[in-house]
């Protein structure tokens, strides 16, 4: 499309007014939601409340504030997903929430776990670590740098297989997998499936029940705009009340406060697979983030983010800028990946510009969220151009 007349991109839109809702529109151009998405005064006032609880109550609040804010947050990630309450488990990152439930899966017979080589490392760092311990890993290759074939999935998967890990968005190219497909790959075989969401959720639909998924996690720090330090593990309700981690803490007992250091009862429900004191800062957050997001409305958000990322692919791509996208725009979302030789060094003048992104390896990334409006893409790919 080099030389090519972008389309008219979406005019102004209703969700712009939100940018006042976000200090850092007053500064900068802000394009990086993938890697933190921008602090909401909402936000801020939620953690201010907790500083002010913490400093007048002290531990008094847990009882009759705190203890009722980390039930509202499982709810309300649960709402996000589809979910119950009674399979959200809390975590301060996905290494931790991924820790424990790999503790709980035995691999004797089953020491195969199919992942890609696509997926964030972390999630795959997990059973890279359990080789010495029998576990197989099995690392699918991408044909094209941008998602990996279903049929790779379907011949990797076999009857020793005991999860395939993957990804519903890809951090390296942007594209949504079908996951609903891979999950029902898994299940033929006996195997479950487990899916890092943190790239997606928030930013395109999703529903564990129509996905048909055993394990998934997300949370705070990208689209969610809750920032770093909450995640949520989701484990599917039957799974959540007979599997048993071995990497667990005093959170994950049903009976907490009896402090007994005897006897070891899980919860009944997801919360079996959480482990110590959460961030209440980062769950305040959280929930900040939340009270925007709900305010608009789902729908207008996906709908809204879509819209910009259809603008930012076709501004770029007029600009001859080539970004790494699936082929499929149904597939893609509001990670737009542009080839760069020295992409640390385009950041950079983006930043000397006033514009946030960041960088991958041999790409820009840019990542619009429903905040953005046309013209933050076209200074963007003005600076990039000339």
């Amino acid at each position: 499309m080099t030389g090519a007349t972008a389309a008219a991109p979406p005019q102004p839109h209703a969700l712009a007014r939100y940018r006042a809702e976000f200090p850092i529109f007053d500064r900068q151009i802000y394009l990086n939601t993938c890697s933190l998405g921008a602090l909401s005064r909402r936000s801020r006032a939620r953690m201010q409340a907790f500083l002010d609880q913490w400093d007048a109550r002290g531990a008094a609040a847990w009882y009759d504030v705190w203890w009722g804010a980390l039930a509202e947050l499982r709810a309300r990630y649960a709402a996000v997903i589809g979910a119950t309450p009674g399979e959200i488990a809390l975590h301060a990152a996905v290494s931790t929430a991924t820790a424990v439930l790999a503790s709980a899966l035995d691999h004797r017979n089953r020491p195969r776990v199919v992942t890609t080589s696509l997926d964030f490392p972390t999630v795959v760092y997990q059973w890279l670590a359990r080789r010495p311990l029998g576990v197989e890993v099995v690392v699918l290759e991408s044909p094209d740098g941008v998602s990996v074939p279903l049929q790779s999935f379907a011949d990797a998967i076999d009857e020793r297989t005991a999860l395939v890990v993957t990804s519903h968005v890809f951090f390296t190219s942007g594209c949504v997998l079908d996951i609903r497909a891979v999950a029902e790959l898994a299940h033929a075989r006996g195997a479950l499936c487990y899916v890092d969401a943190y790239q997606g959720v928030g930013q395109v639909p999703l529903d564990v029940r129509a996905a048909g998924v055993d394990f998934l996690t997300a949370g705070g720090l990208k689209w969610l705009l809750g920032g770093p330090g909450i995640v949520f593990l989701y484990v599917r309700e039957e799974l959540a009340r007979r599997l048993n981690p071995t990497v667990t803490g005093w959170f994950a007992h049903e009976h907490q406060f009896r402090f007994d250091p005897r006897v070891l009862e899980f919860h009944t429900d997801a919360r079996r697979f959480e482990q110590g004191t959460p961030a209440l800062a980062a769950v305040h957050a959280q929930l900040g983030g939340l009270d925007v997001l709900d305010e608009i409305g789902w729908d207008a958000v996906f709908r809204t983010t879509r819209d910009l990322t259809r603008d930012l692919v076709e501004r770029a791509s007029a600009a001859g800028l080539r970004p790494k996208v699936a082929p499929d725009p149904a597939s893609r979302s509001a990670i737009v990946m542009l080839p760069a030789a020295d992409p640390a060094a385009q950041v950079r003048r983006l930043a000397t510009a006033g514009i946030v992104a960041d960088a991958r390896p041999g790409h820009v990334r840019l990542s619009p969220f429903f905040y953005n409006v046309p013209d933050d893409h076209q200074r963007a790919i003005d600076v990039l151009t000339t």
